[in-house]
């Protein structure tokens, strides 16, 4: 793993919320992406050298809402950068990690993502990305 590339958070209306999120970061969100495989409007901010990744839901079947049906919005998951996301999730399935996703697919933000189940990682949903070659 090279360092934490991004914190997603779980939210309600993505354009509150870019506003609140330009209030506390006092900064603007760089790029608004639409993710339709995960049901997703995303946001992101550049905060130092970990990004900030605001998740709204567009369907109801979407991951983002039924986490927040659950639980409310709020942190929904920590991401980190890996120079190849097959060979560590390879790695990581080895050494007992139970992953999500058997094979790694396009994400938001130009990146190839993969998700570790977190009762494999102490209650901690973790993506592991890399940019996409």
């Amino acid at each position: 793993m090279q360092k934490i590339e991004h914190i997603g958070i779980a939210v309600k209306n993505l354009e509150e919320s870019n506003q609140r999120f330009a209030q506390l970061l006092n900064t603007i969100h760089y790029k608004t992406e639409e993710v339709p495989s995960e049901g997703v409007m995303t946001s992101f901010f550049q905060v130092g050298d970990v990004k900030i990744e605001l998740l709204q839901a567009t369907n109801a079947s979407s991951p983002i809402h039924r986490f927040i049906e659950s639980k409310g919005e709020g942190i929904h998951h920590i991401a980190f950068a890996v120079d190849d996301v097959d060979t560590e999730l390879q790695r990581l399935k080895e050494a007992g990690f139970d992953a999500i996703h058997d094979t790694p697919k396009p994400g938001a933000d130009n990146k190839v993502i993969a998700f570790l189940h977190p009762k494999s990682t102490q209650g901690v949903l973790t993506e592991i990305c890399a940019d996409q070659p």
